[in-house]
């Protein structure tokens, strides 16, 4: 059942005045950043001029948010609380910035806009203003870690914050409309992953306004018996703030806050000092208020306050409509700016009293600032966990297996700022070895079975749980927040969090290059595994590698691609991601097994560079080549590698240099990224008239894109992925979307002049090589032994 509050006036007259006053001069700033560009203390009456001439923003969830953070403000004052605070509804920022101006920290960060009349002028003008900041909270504002440009994300990012760091509070208001995402939706299943030992809270606050931009909220309009079944459901004790009075509306929201801080403290002591970490039911809040509460409750007939039209502006006009100025002015004026502001423009002592202090602000937080606090991991030698090669393409290992071992010893390093992500499918990716060093989290109901490989544990750091949007969204909290982590995930459903990859990619671009303030953040780190090429069993569904297209598509200063062709350049790879910082590192690597090249020291070697000859696979001896054969992934190196074996069989003479790409962005010109290839390098590595085979692991225009500003590249044919495959063996697969070994063998033969004519004998027995290996799949279901097992020949 809900639980009422008992004592609802905890407010004494005098606090609840004070107050009162300090969540008006919230609401008046929200207000004037969307409206004004002059007089911004009313100093005079408002005049058409002093209007922004265009009218851009969100007032109608800014109300509401002050009301949680002034009262948390009195909490955090009363029992020294440790507390970020996430804005999870749409272009909310009005009302964090309104309470981090007030606070004094915004005009510590950003001294033009001084703590006085001027700086409010500043201040205001330039919110969602040209060459100024945004309506939601993007990078610029201090103390978000969420900046809302997209719904959905902000309890997961919550949570996100809130693991492995005991002593956090995260106050989230979740708006009703972001309520009907899905990734919202399954984020509340959170709370089955909190420890109350070793982990911070979140307090959830519903922010029930009914409305979106033009419509009513689905949350808003159901039962409130309904309403509290789901999250009862969910896991929480719901407890109901409701009202439009605002003296009324204080003491609800003072009584019902104090009493989840000490519900939290309760749940937090219980477990800390008994050991006992069954999974507590955790409070969250409704708070039910008016859609622009406090704002014009009407124009010309129409209902504003507490419908969907308070949503962004309410009154449109003010500059042009004169009876509409006055609706503005006197809605202004309301909120009494000569009793909050004295005569500098600065908040009044004694409401400016009310504000935590120091690093207790909500908006000077450091969690908001994650990379303040981040620790560097200590990482083992990952030279330790090497595979032996004695002979190039003669060992068959899985890769994902070999690191599995790796980031074991990663986890038991860094017990308290390491975490592995993914949805349901470490086992699957052959990560298992993961399980020694840390089982999965578990704070939902245990089965006697569960002990015979389960690997399920309470305090567990493997986060398993089948939604990839809630894992990206904890993965982005806990990184945000200074600490590390690894996700791992199918490569046709990483799709599913291409647009909170956008997100994150874009606030680290903003940081990076325009925000000094903020320090540097722990990368996230994605490996994508699974791969299009080995789904013998999946099909069609699974045969996807179009997300590295989308991250090409983001600035190359905050995004890395890598291909590593074996389990020792993926070691190399992965220690490297690990220590970077400001980066979405993808890493494109198969769990199945598959040939091993370099050994370690050649493979740090290769990596290093991102881009290399490999010498045993050539046959050029350093002269000019006859062709080029470049590739780029696991799949698309080996059937290269059999290519040059087969060439040099057949054409003795034929000179070929064979070149494999680790670092995609290698193939960039250096003056678009800073680890790209200069001209010369590109051309003395690829000639400047010689063809070109590339073999790659994704779609082939990627390729073209990313190198068609070279000299040669009218010479460059690429082959990849073409939407062509279903259940396939691997060979069968390869040669669906041409990047098999006989396919390629025809083109170098159709692409060296001087093989056109000598080399059609070879092309026919190619060519029956194709017909014989689908025959044979479709016959046996598997692939020849000579292809399965196939290795190089010195």
């Amino acid at each position: 059942m809900a639980t009422a509050i008992e004592v609802l006036t905890p407010l004494t007259p005098e606090e609840l005045r004070k107050t009162d006053a300090y969540w008006r001069a919230c609401n008046y700033l929200s207000a004037g950043m969307i409206y004004l560009r002059a007089n911004p203390l009313l100093r005079e009456p408002l005049q058409p001029e002093h209007f922004k001439r265009r009218l851009l923003g969100h007032w109608g969830s800014d109300p509401g948010q002050s009301l949680i953070w002034v009262h948390m403000n009195r909490l955090i004052r009363k029992y020294d609380l440790n507390v970020l605070y996430i804005s999870g509804p749409g272009h909310g920022a009005p009302a964090t910035l309104a309470n981090c101006y007030l606070e004094g920290h915004y005009s510590e960060i950003y001294p033009d806009k001084s703590y006085d009349e001027a700086g409010m002028l500043k201040f205001f003008r330039q919110f969602s203003f040209p060459g100024g900041i945004g309506s939601h909270c993007t990078p610029e504002t201090p103390g978000s870690i969420h900046e809302g440009g997209e719904l959905g994300y902000s309890i997961s990012h919550a949570y996100g914050a809130a693991f492995d760091n005991p002593d956090l509070i995260v106050a989230v208001a979740i708006g009703d409309g972001e309520a009907e995402t899905g990734p919202l939706a399954t984020s509340w299943h959170s709370n089955k992953f909190l420890n109350p030992v070793r982990d911070g809270a979140v307090l959830p606050i519903l922010h029930l306004n009914g409305y979106k931009i033009a419509n009513p909220t689905i949350l808003a309009r159901i039962p409130h018996e309904e309403l509290e079944a789901l999250m009862i459901g969910y896991g929480y004790k719901a407890h109901f703030v409701e009202g439009s009075d605002p003296a009324e509306m204080h003491q609800k929201m003072a009584a019902t806050l104090e009493h989840c801080v000490l519900e939290i403290r309760a749940i937090q002591e219980h477990a800390r000092s008994t050991g006992d970490v069954t999974r507590p039911t955790w409070p969250m809040i409704v708070l039910r208020s008016p859609k622009g509460w406090t704002g014009p409750k009407e124009v010309d007939g129409h209902k504003v306050e507490d419908f969907w039209r308070a949503h962004q502006v309410p009154v449109t006009d003010p500059a042009t409509n004169k009876k509409h100025l006055k609706i503005v002015e006197d809605w202004f004026r309301s909120y009494k700016p000569e009793e909050l502001f004295d005569a500098n423009g600065t908040l009044v002592p004694e409401l400016q009293a009310l504000a935590p202090v120091g690093t207790r602000r909500i908006s000077a937080n450091p969690h908001a600032n994650g990379g303040t606090l981040r620790k560097e991991l200590e990482l083992p030698d990952f030279r330790d966990f090497s595979v032996e090669v004695k002979e190039p393409a003669n060992t068959y290992v899985s890769p994902t297996e070999i690191l599995g071992g790796y980031l074991a010893e990663v986890m038991r390093r860094n017990m308290n700022s390491f975490r592995v992500f993914g949805p349901d499918e470490t086992a699957s990716n052959r990560l298992t070895a993961i399980y020694k060093a840390s089982k999965k989290t578990w704070l939902a109901e245990y089965k006697p079975e569960d002990a015979d490989g389960g690997e399920l544990d309470v305090a567990g750091r493997v986060m398993e749980m089948l939604s990839e949007h809630t894992l990206e969204g904890w993965f982005e909290g806990y990184v945000l927040t200074g600490r590390h982590g690894f996700f791992s995930t199918y490569e046709a459903f990483v799709h599913i969090i291409d647009s909170m990859f956008n997100q994150h990619a874009k606030w680290l671009e903003k940081s990076k290059k325009e925000l000094d303030w903020r320090a540097p953040i722990p990368s996230i780190n994605i490996l994508i595994t699974s791969l299009v090429w080995r789904q013998d069993h999946n099909g069609f569904t699974h045969q996807d590698p179009g997300f590295l297209d989308v991250v090409t598509n983001k600035s190359p200063a905050v995004v890395r691609i890598y291909l590593p062709p074996d389990a020792n350049c993926l070691l190399s790879v992965t220690d490297h991601c690990l220590r970077s910082r400001d980066y979405v590192n993808v890493i494109v690597a198969d769990k199945q097994d598959h040939l091993q090249y370099l050994t370690m020291d050649e493979a740090v070697t290769h990596c290093t560079k991102g881009i290399g000859i490999w010498d045993w696979a050539s046959t050029d001896d350093g002269a000019e080549p006859d062709v080029v054969m470049a590739c780029a992934g696991d799949i698309a190196t080996m059937e290269s590698v059999a290519a040059v074996q087969i060439l040099k069989e057949h054409f003795p003479d034929l000179k070929i240099r064979f070149i494999n790409v680790v670092d995609l962005f290698r193939l960039l010109p250096e003056r678009e990224h800073p680890h790209g290839l200069s001209d010369r390098d590109f051309d003395s590595l690829f000639t400047t008239d010689k063809p070109v085979i590339f073999n790659f692991h994704s779609y082939a225009s990627l390729i073209h894109k990313l190198s068609y500003r070279r000299t040669n590249h009218e010479n460059f044919h690429v082959r990849g992925y073409k939407e062509k495959g279903n259940i396939n063996t691997p060979l069968e697969l390869a040669i669906l979307n041409q990047v098999d070994r006989f396919d390629l063998a025809i083109d170098v033969i159709d692409r060296v002049p001087r093989l056109r004519a000598v080399g059609a004998h070879v092309k026919e027995w190619l060519k029956d090589q194709i017909i014989e290996s689908i025959r044979y799949a479709h016959a046996e279901g598997i692939d020849k032994e000579e292809i399965r097992n196939w290795k190089w020949k010195a």
